[in-house]
């Protein structure tokens, strides 16, 4: 098993996120997240700094490191300077990388992150591509919006935008210049690698629970991530 905490180390947030956590806690009580979810960026720190392989690996397997929100409230906190949202994000690049994410509820939703906000940033340039938010994924948004999504142009003309039109505007069609530079810097920073990575490792898990996983996010796997809650996440 390779060392996991020299890994860590290697990754320029975590070297930026971690100095000396002296464990006042002061990070948990300002962050967000912990106080709906079942959550402590401080036990997390804690854990990191044993530098014990068994316990990180079982941090990459967690529920726990995908529920932060990445706010940095904790950077802004800390006595000692340290950044837990930094940690986390190294934390998490790790379990995607070595597929460990795939082992908790939260961590295979990564699955459906990549499949509708990543593939849009790289097929339309947007990471909220309002074609995709249709009732069928988001029931809560109601009747009005399958009318919007029948107008958009109309509708948003009158609101000022250029909807999928040429040249500046709001909603406005990236040009295919820009969309080859999103996609080399995806390729240039790994970004396209470690979308490999999660969908094969997500196949893999699809295999073991013996669902099917095709292209796209209409088929079984899909739908079991996105809409599954094991109702232990938040506090009681």
């Amino acid at each position: 098993m390779e060392n996991y905490y020299e890994v860590l180390m290697q990754d320029v947030r975590f070297e930026e996120g971690l100095n000396a956590c002296m464990n006042c806690g002061v990070c948990t009580a300002i962050c967000p997240a912990a106080e709906f979810y079942n959550y402590d960026p401080r036990k997390i720190v804690d854990i990191v700094q044993t530098k014990d392989n068994n316990q990180i690996v079982e941090l990459l397997k967690s529920e726990e490191i995908w529920y932060c929100g990445e706010c940095m409230s904790c950077k802004t906190r800390c006595p000692r300077g340290n950044a837990p949202g930094l940690i986390i994000m190294a934390l998490r690049s790790i379990s995607q990388d070595l597929g460990y994410f795939v082992e908790s509820e939260k961590g295979r939703q990564q699955l459906a992150l990549k499949r509708t906000v990543g593939q849009w940033i790289l097929d339309h340039g947007y990471c909220l591509y309002l074609e995709g938010v249709g009732t069928s994924l988001h029931p809560e948004q109601g009747p009005v919006w399958d009318w919007i999504q029948e107008n958009w142009k109309a509708l948003f003309k009158r609101l000022g935008g250029n909807y999928q039109g040429d040249g500046p505007g709001i909603l406005r069609k990236i040009p295919e210049e820009a969309m080859e530079e999103i996609r080399t810097i995806f390729e240039v920073t790994g970004g396209r690698a470690r979308f490999e990575k999660i969908e094969e490792f997500s196949r893999r898990k699809a295999g073991e629970l013996n669902m099917q996983l095709d292209d796209g996010i209409d088929n079984e796997y899909f739908r079991h991530i996105y809409k599954t809650d094991n109702k232990r996440h938040t506090r009681s």
